[in-house]
């Protein structure tokens, strides 16, 4: 029998939460650093990050690029659904977070599969070969996820994932009264990713929203 969606609530989410397997200690230390290094609290909650992984286990990945690697939180958590000799190549504009990331790599359990790119997004990911990544995950300006889907529609393999955060626009998503060139930019990609006929996705209602999609 068909019926309606849940409308979620804040209840709901922390039920989400308190159901899926949490943050180990490692990253909790590295959120706390990074909140005393005056980064932004931004990363991707731990049942998102859940998420991720579970999904690239079941696809097989071996070859990860990211946009945005902030901390480096999204970045060892992808890696540790790699095999070994997995890597992730993330890109990431901002020198001081480039270097706390690469010292909590250094650190981590997958020190030997995360790369960490200073540089723009826009600069670095034309270095990329073409297929030469199973998945690539979005997380940085929200102006130009646009540029940056088009180069990873490049680099991800036929079959891959391609997946965004922040699809509901920092929760402003849906209101009239918010206008910002973010979640403007966030409501074009969103229309973007959904007509384009490269991709089967699905926006999930974790953390902020996250796309997920299949290159065809």
């Amino acid at each position: 029998m068909s019926q309606e969606s849940t409308v979620l609530t804040r209840a709901h989410f922390d039920y989400v939460r308190a159901h899926t397997r949490p943050q180990d200690p490692f990253l909790t230390e590295l959120k706390q650093a990074a909140t005393a290094a005056d980064m932004p609290a931004i990363a991707i909650s731990p049942e998102q990050a859940s998420c991720m992984q579970i999904v690239l286990k079941l696809m097989r990945a071996e070859q990860v690029v990211e946009v945005g690697t902030l901390g480096g939180y999204s970045a060892i958590s992808m890696a540790r659904a790699l095999p070994a000799g997995g890597r992730v190549r993330t890109v990431e504009v901002n020198p001081d977070h480039a270097s706390f990331a690469e010292q909590w790599v250094k650190k981590s359990d997958v020190a030997g599969r995360v790369e960490v790119h200073l540089g723009s997004g826009l600069d670095v990911l034309p270095r990329f070969e073409t297929n030469s990544a199973d998945a690539a995950f979005l997380d940085a300006d929200k102006i130009n996820y646009p540029r940056y889907l088009e180069e990873c529609l490049r680099i991800v393999r036929k079959g891959g994932l391609i997946m965004a955060d922040n699809a509901f626009a920092f929760g402003q998503l849906l209101d009239p009264t918010e206008s910002g060139p973010s979640v403007e930019a966030i409501r074009g990609f969103n229309d973007q990713v959904a007509a384009d006929p490269r991709l089967h996705g699905c926006m999930v209602p974790l953390g902020d929203g996250f796309w997920i999609a299949i290159k065809s």
